[in-house]
């Protein structure tokens, strides 16, 4: 029997993110290659004429799973029945403007966008927030939509694990699909620790450490870190824009895992509402290791956890305790 369509919310649709991602859902590259979908598309009123050429896109891509497009400026219609939202729109940081300044615009966004999705999506609705600063952005979200559980308020890191991924396949000359469990822990930010201390590589004599395969703990424990963190900012350099092909793809894997599960014996990384573990302070909306079964996320625990990274763990901690700090004083 043919599946009911899952409604897909992308806000800042018509953007250069948004214009990746919804093709890639259209296609089943998210939610599988048997479920149907119904795309919202969500813009500021600016960007409207651009939107319906997007939607004018998709008809004329003639998807065999894309069951219907909403394509609005306004924010209840979009967050109207959404079983999954994928908030892309916010407001970047512009020459000469202070962190503040994009934090204040940022609040009022994610509260108005949050009371929508409160109000209207679907009962149980999954939240994934790619705009930066992305974690702080779920958690103000979190804030404004009380009803929705916090276990389903996530962040995307997964963009650094699947860069992690590529500069440890890069390195090794091996297929990236080959290596698993490398780990970003804490702010999608240049604070955040790629680590690759549980990571392993297949190889045809079974599955091997990294740092064994590697062979240079100066390279994983400074260079690779360096490059993991600053690769937003090298793509910049290069294409002139930010990444947008690798952060809607990574997107799509981030919800694909979540909803159809991690493979055995692998985890990925998201940013999710800390309880406590590895001593990271309760309340924050940070990346861990995850394994997902059955539409749930669970930290993965027990993981030996070195003085270097122990440093590094505290150190994009107190950066998110900073940012949820001067967040929750644009609010007052």
């Amino acid at each position: 029997m043919a599946k009911e369509p899952v409604r897909v919310l992308v806000t800042g649709a018509a953007g250069q993110i948004g214009y990746a991602l919804v093709p890639m859902i259209a296609r089943g590259v998210m939610l599988g290659p048997d479920q149907p979908v119904i795309l919202h598309m969500l813009d500021i009123p600016p960007a409207a004429e651009a939107l319906n050429g997007v939607k004018m896109e998709l008809v004329d891509a003639a998807f065999p799973l894309l069951k219907g497009v909403v394509a609005t400026t306004d924010v209840v219609e979009g967050c109207t029945g959404v079983n999954i939202a994928v908030m892309v729109g916010g407001f970047p940081r512009k020459e000469g403007m202070e962190r503040k300044d994009v934090m204040s615009k940022n609040v009022s966004i994610y509260k108005s966008q949050a009371s929508a999705l409160e109000k209207h999506a679907a009962a149980n609705c999954k939240v994934l927030v790619v705009a930066n600063p992305a974690n702080t952005n779920a958690l103000i979200l979190k804030e404004f939509a009380p009803s929705i559980p916090e276990k389903n308020i996530t962040c995307l890191t997964r963009l650094d694990h699947n860069r992690a991924l590529g500069q440890i396949s890069e390195r090794l000359n091996v297929q990236v699909s080959d290596v698993k469990n490398v780990i970003i822990w804490g702010n999608h930010s240049s604070t955040q620790y790629p680590d690759v201390n549980h990571a392993t590589v297949k190889t045809p004599a079974g599955e091997k450490p990294v740092r064994e395969l590697v062979k240079d703990d100066e390279w994983l424990n400074a260079e690779f870190i360096k490059t993991v963190q600053q690769r937003g900012a090298a793509i910049i350099k290069a294409r002139k824009l930010s990444s947008a092909l690798s952060a809607a793809s990574s997107a799509c894997d981030h919800i694909r895992d979540w909803v159809l599960g991690t493979p055995e014996g692998t985890w990925v990384s998201m940013g999710v509402y800390s309880d406590g573990s590895y001593n990271v302070p309760a309340g924050l909306i940070y990346s861990f290791p995850v394994t997902c079964q059955n539409g749930e996320w669970k930290i993965v625990q027990g993981l030996s956890i070195d003085e270097f990274s122990r440093k590094k763990l505290d150190l994009t901690a107190d950066e998110l305790s900073e940012e949820k700090a001067l967040a929750y004083s644009c609010l007052s």
